[in-house]
């Protein structure tokens, strides 16, 4: 019985080994403006078994990470939701701009691009990663009257305008 449990554990550690490298992967970026411009934010990302690891032994705080992270990059202060090892929900004040010309409101998102944050995280402690592809899948983009504006795997967004109806 013992030799059965030694031989598991072992088959066990040697399909660790061999096992492909994982990275930090972003999977869906969703930004929500309501008519002030505010933005809810929701990331879907996974996370390597050893930063999984990290967080489940408390580590690292993604919580604490991702609003410094936001806080420094946007100069502004943001209240994050929840954030934990496959998901971050954000809340950012003024993220888009709103406007009035001739009676037609205009919301107007920035642009933004992931590639320092794609370079800090390959500078953080999780370092010895192979890979980061901070590039989401999809990103989309909800304006309150409905519209959207969709991405597939780009590190970069432009700014979107849009004139509610």
């Amino acid at each position: 019985m013992k030799s059965t449990y030694l031989i598991i554990g072992c088959l066990c550690l040697l399909a660790m080994a061999v096992m492909p490298a994982q990275a930090l992967t972003a999977k869906a970026l969703t930004i929500n403006i309501d008519t002030s411009g505010n933005a809810q934010v929701d990331f879907q990302y996974q996370l390597t078994f050893a930063e999984q690891a990290a967080i489940f032994f408390n580590v690292a705080n993604p919580s604490d990470e991702l609003r410094n992270a936001l806080e420094n990059n946007l100069n502004e202060q943001v209240t994050v939701v929840k954030a934990d090892s496959s998901s971050a929900d954000v809340m950012i004040p003024s993220f888009a701009a709103v406007s009035q010309s001739n009676g037609t409101e205009t919301i107007t998102t920035p642009a933004f691009s992931f590639v320092n944050a794609q370079n800090q995280i390959q500078q953080s402690w999780w370092a010895g990663i192979n890979s980061v592809n901070m590039a989401p899948q999809v990103m989309t983009i909800t304006f309150p009257d409905g519209y959207q504006a969709t991405y597939y795997n780009q590190i970069s967004f432009p700014s979107v305008a849009h004139q509610i109806s």
